[in-house]
């Protein structure tokens, strides 16, 4: 199996990141924003999008909805950081075109799964997974 990891990450977040962290990673932007999301998109044309759902909120619906209308984001993948599973968001999420949906509770419990690193390892550079646990703590 090929493990593909992206060139280039934008990952839509507050304002918790401190800039010595993105001074070290070039191949990530980081937006604390929701209007500077398209613009960033169209600057950098990212391969993967991550979104804290909790940071964005309502307006993930409608940044989901034009990403997936128009064909110049379609090559993009999509992932969404959430606190807690809920079945009916989730749904709606992978309805809308999240591709994975990470949850705290899963990278921050002492017994990882394999299956589940392997997964996080070949959609992002784990780095950026460590970045946003100890980010949100």
């Amino acid at each position: 199996m090929i493990r593909t990891r992206f060139k280039k990450v934008l990952l839509v977040a507050p304002e918790i990141f401190p800039n010595q962290l993105l001074a070290d990673y070039t191949n990530v932007r980081h937006v604390t924003a929701t209007s500077s999301v398209f613009p960033s998109i169209y600057e950098q044309s990212p391969d993967v999008i991550v979104f804290d759902y909790d940071f964005i909120g309502k307006d993930l619906e409608k940044i989901l909805r034009r990403l997936k209308t128009n064909k110049f984001y379609n090559k993009i993948k999509i992932c969404c950081f959430k606190n807690s599973a809920n079945e009916k968001t989730d749904s709606f999420l992978k309805v809308l075109g999240v591709d994975h949906l990470i949850y705290r509770e899963q990278l921050t419990e002492n017994a990882k799964s394999k299956s589940l690193l392997s997964t996080f390892n070949s959609v992002i550079d784990a780095s950026i997974v460590k970045w946003v646990i100890s980010a949100t703590h």
